[in-house]
C-alpha cells in the first residue's frame, strides 16, 4: 500500500514499535495475512495513533488496559515495548495495571504484569 495514511501508519508504526518488530512482522506476513497487516497499518496506526487528541504516552497506557481487560497477551507484550519507546516510565505501567485489576480482574492483571515485567527486564536494565 503506498497511501499518504499508510506511509505515516507505518512510520509511527516503526517508531512506537521498533524497526525490528515491524519489520519482522511484515516479511513474515502471507498472502493470506498480508491485508490484515496493511489494515493496522493503515487504520491503527495511520488513522487513529497520528491524530492529535492524545499524545503517544496516553495511548500506550489506554492500550495496555485495554489489552489486559481482553487478556491478550502476545499484544501486551509488544505495546509494553512500545509504551517504553514512548517514554511511559514503569511505575506508570504498573498503576495502569493495577487500575485495570479492578475493573478487568485480577487473574487478567496477574498475567499482566507477568509479561509486563518479562518485558521490561528485557528493554531495560533497572527492573
Amino acid at each position: 500500500m503506498g497511501s499518504e495514511i499508510y506511509q505515516q501508519g507505518m512510520q509511527i508504526r516503526r517508531e512506537v514499535l521498533g524497526d525490528e518488530h515491524v519489520g519482522r512482522s511484515m516479511n513474515n506476513s502471507t498472502e493470506f495475512s498480508r491485508p490484515i497487516q496493511d489494515l493496522v497499518t493503515e487504520y491503527c496506526w495511520g488513522t487513529v495513533w497520528s491524530r492529535p487528541g492524545l499524545e503517544r504516552k496516553t495511548r500506550s497506557l489506554i492500550n495496555l488496559a485495554m489489552l489486559t481487560a481482553l487478556n491478550r497477551s502476545h499484544e501486551l507484550a509488544v505495546h509494553v515495548r512500545g509504551a517504553a519507546n514512548n517514554g511511559c516510565t514503569d511505575k506508570e505501567i504498573q498503576e495502569v495495571l493495577i487500575q485495570a485489576a479492578i475493573y478487568a480482574g485480577v487473574p487478567a492483571a496477574l498475567e499482566s504484569f507477568r509479561i509486563a515485567e518479562a518485558t521490561l527486564r528485557e528493554v531495560r536494565v533497572d527492573v
